[in-house]
């Protein structure tokens, strides 16, 4: 296959064309890849961080919530203690006993 000059004027500046365009192609993937790169590494420091907040969260409540343990379990006794001595203590207008002669 021969080609004519008036081909080759053509054709020459268009295989510069298809060049460059690929070359930008190439750039602008490996921008992407860049910038989705990036993306998940804020992606996972965001992560970290709502991890160890959750963590310290945790460990606040825990340190509240076992004093409040401490605190329920003396509220607990001193309830149980009252509702025995509730139980115990007569009424003031009832009686102690039921008669069922009648």
């Amino acid at each position: 296959m021969s080609l004519k000059s008036i081909e080759l004027q053509i054709a020459i500046p268009k295989t510069f064309d298809a060049g460059k365009l690929t070359e930008q192609k190439n750039q602008q993937s490996m921008l992407n890849h860049q910038q989705a790169a990036a993306q998940t590494d804020q992606q996972v420091v965001k992560q970290r961080k709502t991890v160890i907040e959750s963590a310290e969260s945790e460990k606040t409540k825990n340190t509240r919530n076992s004093s409040n343990d401490e605190k329920s379990e003396d509220e607990g006794q001193q309830e149980e203690t009252k509702q025995k001595d509730h139980k115990n203590a007569n009424h003031p207008y009832k009686g102690g006993f039921v008669d069922y002669t009648g």
